[in-house]
């Protein structure tokens, strides 16, 4: 299909324009040629008008001498394509390859349904398909669903923007041999993504993700993709019906006890709130004080600047509403729902509870109801869970970071990664879940309560008995993608010979595959009295980051003294891994 040239026809790539008061003579370059044959032939495709739209303004302002920001734009988009990984797809919203938009969502979704049918699906198989309340999360969720149709498979879609969590629970419960979420989880407002399951409700793993993806790369034009309403199929949406199962399942977690405990929630404008007050409510719970601001879904999360519980400022306004209160406990989930966040108060004012903190209270929860099987974290998180399950006798295992990999665990018990992400049912979750754990935190805090006691008090007693883990994060945000190369390689070519004033016993480069994981880009350092560094690129946003642990024996008691030793390690820890990543702290 021929799309009109916006700025006009010429055969002259000179051109002379006017640009902040002066004259700009712009010159056409082959590649900028070609990335204008890319956009317009795109153009020729696209299904939504307002992608096309802002391709169309794009595009007459290249062709019209627009400054070098402009054709920047254009080359980020049509230079290369999002790939699709383990994580699935993930990206800013707009035009072009390089974005999330129809186009790579239906494809994304072709090539899907391409490697199911190859490995086993036919007609008739179901695919469950649910979304979040992001910007075109609905939209992408309906183009998927329609082109499962075309495929001959059977697509059922969730029946409004709900959790993630709820997804994984509905592929087992309903027997599908896929899930696909439309979410970005907590990534900023202007993202969106793609993530996948297959039959056995784990998020995919090599080489299923590198096989999809060769069957994405192989989809014609977008004319050749067939798509068929979801009726076609016998498709439909579901009822509230699979809601109501994944919410009971989830609140018959709770045991009978106390309940006596006054919350504050906030789900950051995501999916969460009606979930989890449901939850809490039919487990016994009194209904939590949410943040009003927060409570509704809004896909512009106008109130905070990114929508992750572990960023500054996120937790403000519930930790605000919690000192007003005189509240017990804060409980947050990022906007699917999939991870939790919790704050305690003490003598020095509200505390947010690191994601290790919080895996270590569910983990002995569960041990001292009796939880048998495998405990589970990722390299990333503390090195306390392989305590906590030894003392109990239960095995435990340490996999590469993603629940990808923790969720596929035989014989699983619990597991977390210190993102603050916790499977604390994988009979029937086998994925992280911020409704659940977020269920039996309440639990474990409304017990301590009873009995006179806090989390923080359950906290010192693991640290006691353990010696106090304490952990910290270096993460660096980052706009040129090359800076986490570069750090990377500063690294391996000069390793640190100490670290924080300790002797690095070990070095590992994790891409060589260590210890029977998988290669993974990382590095692991281990440091003199079980102190630990890894430093790692995000695999979901522009990060490197870097993961620390120090460990401090608790004299006589005295948990307070230990942890003021700590936070001086790890201080300087992350002075000293800055300095030798060439990074700011």
């Amino acid at each position: 299909m021929a799309v009109p040239d916006p700025a006009g026809d010429s055969d002259d790539p000179l051109h002379s324009h006017r640009y902040d008061g002066a004259t700009v003579r712009f010159m056409a370059t082959p590649d900028v040629d070609v990335l204008l044959t890319r956009a317009r032939s795109w153009l020729g495709e696209d299904p939504d008008d307002r992608t096309r739209a802002e391709l169309v303004e794009l595009v007459a302002r290249v062709e019209d001498g627009a400054p070098a920001d402009a054709v920047a734009d254009l080359a980020d988009r049509f230079r290369g394509t999002l790939e699709f990984g383990t994580a699935g797809l993930r990206g800013a919203l707009g035009a072009g390859p390089n974005r999330m938009n129809r186009i790579v969502v239906i494809r994304a979704a072709a090539g899907l349904a391409s490697y199911l049918c190859d490995h086993g699906a036919s007609a008739g198989s179901t695919v469950v398909i649910g979304y979040d309340a992001r910007h075109n999360s609905d939209v992408f969720a309906q183009d998927t669903a329609e082109v499962m149709s075309g495929a001959g498979l059977t697509p059922l879609l969730l029946p409004r923007p709900l959790p993630t969590p709820l997804l994984a629970y509905a592929i087992r419960e309903l027997g599908c041999v896929a899930g696909i979420m439309v979410t970005a989880s907590h990534n900023p407002p202007q993202d969106n993504g793609y993530k996948v399951y297959l039959g056995d409700g784990c998020q995919i793993v090599p080489p299923a993700d590198s096989e999809i993806a060769s069957r994405i790369a192989a989809v014609g034009t977008l004319a050749s993709v067939p798509r068929r309403p979801i009726k076609t199929t016998k498709g439909r949406v579901l009822g509230e019906d699979i809601v109501d199962s994944y919410l009971d399942t989830a609140a018959a977690l709770a045991n009978d006890g106390p309940r006596d405990l006054d919350v504050v929630y906030t789900p950051l404008h995501g999916v969460g709130g009606t979930s989890v007050v449901q939850v809490l409510e039919t487990a016994g719970f009194t209904a939590p004080q949410v943040v009003e601001a927060q409570e509704q879904p809004d896909a512009d999360f106008p109130t905070v600047a990114f929508p992750n519980p572990e960023e500054p400022g996120a937790m403000d306004l519930a930790l605000a509403l919690a000192e007003r209160s005189g509240a017990d406990l804060v409980v947050a989930n990022d906007p699917d729902a999939d991870r939790c966040a919790a704050a305690v108060p003490g003598p020095e004012g509200w505390r947010m509870l690191r994601g290790d903190e919080v895996g270590a209270l569910l983990a002995s929860h569960l041990l001292e109801r009796g939880r048998r099987g495998t405990y589970a974290t990722s390299i990333v998180s503390s090195s306390l869970l392989g305590k906590l399950a030894a003392a109990a006798g239960q095995e435990y295992v340490e996999t590469l970071t993603g629940f990808k990999w923790i969720g596929r665990l035989p014989g699983l018990a619990f597991g977390y990664e210190e993102a603050l992400g916790y499977c604390v049912d994988p009979e029937h979750v086998a994925d992280k879940d911020g409704v659940s754990a977020l269920l039996l935190l309440c639990e474990l805090a409304a017990e301590a309560k009873a009995a006179g006691r806090t989390l923080r008090d359950l906290l010192d007693d693991i640290a006691i008995a353990h010696g106090l883990h304490a952990t910290d994060q270096v993460s660096v945000r980052v706009t040129d993608l090359g800076e986490i190369a570069t750090a990377m390689a500063r690294l391996r070519g000069a390793p640190p010979v100490s670290l924080g004033g300790l002797a690095v016993e070990t070095a590992e480069d994790l891409s060589e595959g260590v210890g029977g994981l998988p290669p993974t880009d990382g590095l692991r350092y281990r440091l003199a009295d079980g102190a630990r560094v890894i430093v790692r690129p995000s695999g979901t946003e522009p990060k490197l980051k870097c993961y620390l642990e120090v460990v401090v024996p608790v004299s006589e008691g005295d948990v307070a003294a230990a942890r003021a030793t700590a936070a001086d390690m790890l201080a300087a820890l992350k002075a000293d891994f800055a300095a030798a990543a060439g990074l700011s702290a």
